[in-house]
Parts: C-alpha cells; structure tokens; sequence
C-alpha cells in the first residue's frame, strides 16, 4: 500500500469543518482556500518563536502542539492541545501598526502536526472586509483591556511595593535612629574624657596614678562587655547600693552615675577595691574617668546593635528579592519565609502572634526563590487580612521523600463556601483596588503548579484556614496545565 503524499492545500470543504470557519460562505472559504496552505512540522521543532515577526496565521488539523512563554530566562509552557481546529500565530493582524506585530509566544510541535497556514497579511484583510463591526468590537475591547490593564496594574504593583517599602523603611528607621542617638551622645562622652586627659596633662590628676587608672579602665572595659542584664528590682537594689557608696566618697552626681555603672556591670564591692589606696580628689577623677569609659563601652555596643540589626533587614530584603541568585537554585525555604516575614513586619498587627513550625530536616528545594517569596506575601497577606488584627499566624513546614510541604494557616473568618471555587481564578480577587499584594492567587497557583510542578490547595472553616503548598525535592519536569 503505497503511502499518502502531504497536501498542500484544504479544499472549501475541508475548511467548513475547523470551526473557525464553520459559518463562512461558500466564497470565503473558496477565497481562504486559495489564499492558505497546508504545512507539516516534525515532532519537537518549533512552528513560530516568540518575538519573531508574526508573518502567518496557524490552524492545527491534526497532532499536538504546546505554546510556551520565555520570561525571566526561563521558557514557561502554558498550554498543550490536540484539539483539531486550535489556533495560533499572528491572532493580531487585524490590528495593523497599532501593535507590534510579532508573536507573542511560541508554539511547538509535540508530536508531527499538520496546519493550515494564512498568510498575516491575508488574515488581516479577510477580518477586516468580512466583520466590520465585529472588528470594531475586537479592536475596542483588546486596546481598552490593554489600557485598563496597565493603569490598574501599575497601580497595584505600585501599592504593592509601597506597601513593602514603608514597613522595611519603618524597620530600618528603629535601628537607624537608635544609632544616631547613640553616635550623638558618644560624642559628648568622648568629650568628657578629653577633658580628662587634660587634666592629666597640666597635672591637676597625679600622674603616677595613670598606669592604674587605664589598668582599672580596662578592667571596666571587660565587666561592660560581659555584663548580663538585670531585672527591674535587681537593677534598682544594685544603683541604690552604688549610690550610697558614691555620695559616701563625695563623688558628685552620684545617682546620675550610679545607674551607667551598674548597667556596666559595676557595683559597689568591684569599685571599693578598685579604687582603694587612692586619695579622694583622685578617687573622683578616677570614678568619673571609669563612669566615661562604661558609657563609652555601652554606647558603641548600642550601634554596634543598630548596624547589625540594619545589615539584618538589608539582608532579608535580598534575601526576598533574591537579587543575587540564579533563576532556579536550591533554595531554603525556611530562609524564604523569614525573609517574607521581616518585608510584611510593618503590616503584622500587635494583636497578632506569629506561630513558625519549621521541619529541621527540610532539604534544599530547586526553585525559583522570588516568585516563591511573592507566594508566600500573598498567603501571609491574606491570612493577616482575614484576621483583623488579632489571631495566630502559624508558618508550618515538613517533607517526606519526594516533596516539601509549607503550611500557612490563619485563625480568620474563614473564606465563605460560595467563592472558595474561585479563588484560583485569574483576576478574582474580594479586595478593592488598591489593597492587597496585586498578586492573585491564580498567579501564585500558576508559581507553584506550572513553573514549579507543585501543587496548592485551600481548606477553611470559620477559625481556621490552611493553604498547603507541596513543592517537589528533585527538579520538576515540564508540567501540561491542569
């Protein structure tokens, strides 16, 4: 039996069957019949990539193919069909030079599949003569859509990133400002103690006491650094004991002192013996030189604090961002969420406790860390909402063989029954414009499932909603959207 040749061409009647053109006349179809051809592509080649010039219109007739997008580096399949009749290519010809007339993604033939090709040209012509008004119609929804979608968009992307901003400018403005108040004081301490040197220098302190005098600074030096905090009653007992001993040897400011030393570490006992031997005036000298040495200590472990703390936020904000990484990685996911947490800091009410539930043994998971950390905003942002201001927010994770699971759950309302089948939709959200993260869960599910071969599911009841997120330990392979 001898083997069918490849057709070049579909006849009018062979049209009539796509249902695309189903409802076309007898001329149309003769017109595209003889205006198109037909064209075979071989498993695993591309039948247009995105960003070429869209030159022609695509009918699938017989096989499979897939459309992907490349975002980001990383090439995204969003769709796969059998579906005789499913098309693709230059879909906006008809709109002429008011858009790029490129293709806007690519399609790729996954098993050998035959189509029916139209020129751009040509489909534009026949859209344009055939459906005015439909055309109209068309061409007002997609440039009004577009337009709408960028205002809103840019605005909810806007108050996304300020929303971030502002509460990692409130963290960083603690500690900062802490930094500055010390820095400013340190200042006049230092001061103090110029004044000091000078009074060693034209003799009024007696020099022979100097060497003992930075014996005793140092010493002072060690007990700041080491000095564990006191409570409110230990530190009060421990300044009124100091400061009786104080007055006694007729320091001035006795009560004014008397707290920096002990914060220092300092107490009466450690200052009776460090200072015996020593005259009254130089007893004082050596009280007030100690008292700018502790304070001194104290006040660089203060900025010290504040930077560290600083370097902290900046670090989970690259963290979140993932700014530094490659586009998929073994992340830890336990990194991630505490960086999330520290960017939403400023948007956790005081009424709400922060529950994690962390697996010490969860492994490093392949992922794309910043679309992950946009996932866990949204859940968390979510879940802070449902709760107005007061409940647990509890970060669980685990793991067995094959996947990693995260957990984030929230005392809420609950999501009502009526939109739960909803809420993985595109652009289905109950938030006015302007509030939320302006990333949909549909978004977030598309993270997961497709760009991650993992999987997202909800369960809710009044007091209490679970988002589980598994996410497999080995590299997914490409996913067929469910």
């Amino acid at each position: 039996m001898t083997a069918q040749a490849p057709r070049s061409a579909l006849t009018p009647d062979e049209l009539r069957t796509l249902f695309l053109f189903e409802s076309l006349d007898a001329e149309q179809l003769s017109w595209l019949a003889e205006r198109g051809r037909v064209e075979v592509r071989e498993a695993s080649t591309a039948v247009y990539a995105q960003g070429e010039s869209a030159t022609c219109f695509f009918v699938l007739l017989s096989g499979t193919v897939a459309l992907s997008r490349h975002l980001h580096g990383d090439d995204i399949e969003v769709s796969r069909t059998d579906q005789r009749g499913v098309y693709g290519g230059a879909t906006q010809a008809y709109l002429g030079d008011r858009v790029d007339q490129v293709y806007s993604h690519t399609m790729q033939a996954v098993t050998d599949a035959e189509l029916f090709v139209l020129p751009a040209a040509e489909f534009a012509t026949a859209v344009r003569t055939w459906f005015p008004m439909a055309l109209h119609l068309l061409e007002g929804l997609f440039l009004g859509t577009r337009a709408m979608n960028v205002i809103v968009g840019e605005r909810e992307r806007l108050v996304a990133l300020g929303s971030l901003t502002a509460g990692l400018t409130h963290e960083l403005n603690n500690p900062a400002a802490a930094a500055v108040r010390a820095t400013d004081t340190l200042r006049d301490r230092v001061t103090g103690m110029r004044h000091k040197l000078a009074l060693v220098a034209d003799g009024r302190v007696d020099g022979t006491r100097l060497h003992e005098l930075v014996e005793m600074q140092d010493a002072a030096v060690r007990l700041a650094r080491e000095a564990h905090p006191l409570s409110a009653i230990e530190a009060s007992d421990a300044e009124d004991e100091l400061g009786d001993w104080l007055e006694s040897a007729g320091v001035e400011r006795a009560w004014d002192i008397a707290p920096v030393l002990v914060s220092g570490g300092i107490d009466a006992g450690w200052l009776a013996a460090a200072t015996e031997g020593l005259s009254d005036d130089n007893r004082r000298a050596a009280v007030g030189w100690l008292t700018y040495t502790v304070d001194t200590e104290l006040l660089m472990g203060e900025i010290e604090d504040a930077v560290r703390r600083i370097s902290g936020l900046v670090d989970a904000a690259r963290q979140y961002s993932q700014l530094d990484r490659a586009a998929q990685q073994p992340v830890d996911i336990h990194e991630l969420l505490d960086a999330t947490l520290v960017m939403l800091q400023a948007k956790i009410p005081e009424g709400v406790r922060v529950v994690k539930e962390y697996d010490s043994g969860l492994p490093a998971v392949p992922a794309y860390g910043a679309e992950l950390n946009q996932v866990w905003t949204n859940l968390i942002d979510n879940g802070l909402a449902a709760m107005d201001g007061r409940g647990t927010l509890t970060l669980a994770t685990r793991h067995d063989d094959t996947h990693a699971f995260v957990e984030i759950r929230d005392t809420g309302t609950g999501i009502d029954p009526e939109i739960r089948p909803r809420i993985f939709e595109p652009f289905f959200t109950t938030k006015p414009v302007g509030e939320g993260t302006g990333l949909g869960l549909d978004i977030s599910y598309r993270i997961v499932v497709n760009k991650h071969g993992g999987d997202i599911r909800v369960a809710s009841r009044p007091g209490e909603t679970r988002f589980r997120v598994s996410l497999p330990i080995a590299s997914p392979a490409p996913q067929e959207p469910g």
